[in-house]
């Protein structure tokens, strides 16, 4: 319903990655999400999960990925890194002559070595949480390709969740489509033809920086710890 009261209204844009968040949340209530996590791409992605997390009260986390940009315009994804270590190349790109094979290797060495800055920072070095099992809903603030988001996506199925969801506030068609052959469900707010970039899609898509992030998952640790789906009070 969402999705098709946007798509009627030309020239929509979210006011900010929160008020997108909380959108995706509205659609997500419906779904059997109990002993499910959240887990957002830093850094856009964490404003969008914390409301998620929040109105579904439920733990989140980041999941680390870092793209491979082409050299000639670093937002154009040709690969993607995972901090599990997966690596996946767009290996037409590459015969295509987009990238040669040393930036390549150049490229996943520096972004393995940010994913473990990021790791540090954001979690102290712990790696992902225990997802077997779980309900996993993986959040960004968008995709152009779809990409990134298919990395975090292989370092999950790692850990055999029992169901995964793809929230995002906007994806063209196509990208949708993709991901949509590797999880249970994809939620999508807009879904333009021509995404000539996320940004394009929030009145405010400010650069969002590490303190940040630090300072919405230690504010949805605290609302979690003070809310409770269970009504306690029924004991004897």
């Amino acid at each position: 319903m969402w999705r098709e009261r946007f798509d009627e209204m030309a020239g929509i844009r979210f006011k900010d990655r929160f008020e997108a968040g909380r959108l995706l949340a509205e659609r997500l209530k419906g779904q059997p999400v109990e002993e499910g996590i959240v887990l957002a791409l830093p850094r856009g992605g964490v404003l969008v999960g914390y409301e998620i997390a929040r109105v579904l009260r439920l733990p989140l986390d980041v999941i680390l990925t870092r793209k491979i940009g082409a050299p000639f315009n670093p937002e154009y994804a040709i690969g993607v890194v995972a901090e599990n270590g997966f690596v996946s190349i767009n290996r037409r790109e590459i015969e295509l002559g987009v990238a040669h094979e040393d930036y390549l290797q150049q490229a996943i060495r520096e972004n393995l070595q940010e994913l473990a800055r990021r790791r540090q920072l954001y979690r102290g070095g712990r790696p992902l949480p225990p997802l077997s099992e779980r309900t996993v809903i993986l959040v960004d603030d968008g995709v152009a390709t779809g990409f990134t988001m298919l990395g975090a996506i292989a370092a999950v199925k790692d850990q055999q969740p029992g169901a995964l969801i793809v929230a995002l506030p906007v994806a063209p068609p196509q990208a949708v489509r993709r991901l949509e052959e590797e999880v249970d469900r994809v939620e999508v707010i807009l879904e333009p033809e021509h995404l000539d970039g996320v940004g394009a899609w929030y009145e405010d898509f400010h650069q969002v920086s590490d303190e940040e992030v630090l300072e919405l998952l230690r504010k949805a640790r605290e609302e979690l710890a003070r809310s409770s789906p269970f009504d306690d009070t029924s004991s004897t």
